[in-house]
């Protein structure tokens, strides 16, 4: 895309007037795409020498997450979402520092400011969790996709030299140019009545009418599962056919198709791991030294997990029989595969989550457990 843009609009000339050189342009690619794969293990990057290694830090940090384009719609989001925004950018910058961490250059901040960091990732969380990953927005993106899909090839693109379809523009920058929010427009105000672009043109229109398909459940593994397309449709497949166990039978008959499966990861950057640990800092005693800094060096209060996996069921049929039914269905599909209990099991099948033995005895933990000898303090008063 960068390399069409600047020869779309003849800009190199410009840019070698003021300075910029082909080893430039390597170099603002690098910056935005990451390394390539290096066979023999060595400095993989051709725009800049290894002594230059924290300029690539700055725009998107393979190493760590820390960058200014996480800053950008930190800033962005939190003010239109109305979320707080716990990082400060600017105190960052006025504590970085480069240090050199095993042979390379690396941006590093003061010691101190380590709970900075972690205020950092928390509000990443924060917005996948209240944004970008929430369950409205989830199947609007599934819904869209599944329309976008129907109408694929009734849609046509100019290229270079050739039409493309929806699908195929991101193989021909020219074409991808002219891939813009007016599609959905376009698809939804047709007057086509092929079949695919009718149904596409349904799909959007229940979007903008805000007749979404419902969420009936979200639930975790006990540990991350590997998700593929043919797991997803496995899954719809069980919780179509998930009979509860108290044998009362719904006169709803769930179908595969009727259910989407979605699966959804929060994690603090880089899946699994702890970024800080990822981070160099240094001391004010010090301020050449490079050092990391532990988890437990820090807070007892910090998160002892740092990604999840959450697995959402939702139902295309809206209406209450078929989402009733759905429920239970999902309920029961969690207790067969020993998932996480719903928040709202008890709400949807209270007659089923007793049934499931550890979920009662999560059931019996925390401050509303009552006390052993509750009744005999009593009735000494």
């Amino acid at each position: 895309m960068f390399d069409y843009l600047v020869n779309d609009n003849k800009i190199w000339p410009e840019m070698e007037y003021h300075g910029l050189v082909p080893d430039d342009l390597i170099f603002i690619k690098e910056l935005i795409a990451g390394p390539p794969d290096s066979p023999d293990g060595g400095w993989p990057y051709k725009g800049r020498l290894v002594e230059k290694s924290f300029l690539y830090e700055i725009v998107a940090n393979k190493r760590n997450g820390i960058d200014v384009d996480k800053w950008d719609y930190f800033a962005r989001d939190c003010h239109h979402l109305g979320i707080q925004n716990n990082f400060d950018y600017r105190r960052f910058l006025m504590f970085a520092r480069v240090c050199k961490v095993e042979g390379k250059q690396q941006i590093c901040t003061r010691d101190k400011e380590v709970g900075n960091l972690y205020d950092m990732f928390h509000t990443r969380n924060c917005l996948h969790r209240r944004a970008y990953q929430h369950k409205v927005g989830n199947i609007v993106e599934t819904m869209i996709t599944e329309a976008f899909l129907m109408a694929d090839k009734h849609l046509q693109f100019e290229g270079s030299g050739k039409m493309y379809t929806l699908s195929e523009t991101i193989d021909d920058m020219e074409a991808y140019t002219k891939v813009t929010d007016h599609v959905f427009e376009q698809i939804l105000h047709s007057t086509s009545q092929e079949e695919g672009m009718v149904q596409a043109r349904e799909i959007l229109r229940n979007i903008v009418c805000r007749r979404l398909y419902k969420c009936v459940g979200q639930t975790q593994a006990k540990k991350p599962i590997e998700v593929t397309e043919e797991k997803r449709g496995q899954w719809a497949r069980e919780v179509a056919g998930a009979m509860p166990q108290n044998g009362v039978r719904s006169a709803v008959k769930l179908r595969p198709e009727d259910l989407i499966v979605n699966v959804v990861y929060m994690d603090y950057g880089m899946k699994e791991k702890n970024p800080i640990n990822n981070v160099h800092f240094y001391c004010k005693t010090d301020p050449n030294k490079a050092i990391q800094i532990r988890k437990n060096q820090v807070s007892k209060l910090l998160p002892e997990c740092f990604a999840e996996q959450m697995i959402r069921v939702f139902c295309k049929k809206t209406d209450e029989e078929s989402l009733g039914a759905a429920r239970k269905h999902f309920v029961q599909w969690c207790m067969d595969h020993d998932f996480s209990k719903p928040q709202d099991g008890d709400v949807n099948a209270p007659e089923l989550t007793p049934l499931k033995e550890s979920w009662a005895q999560q059931d019996g933990e925390g401050a509303n457990k009552r006390p052993p000898n509750m009744a005999k303090t009593q009735l000494k008063f």
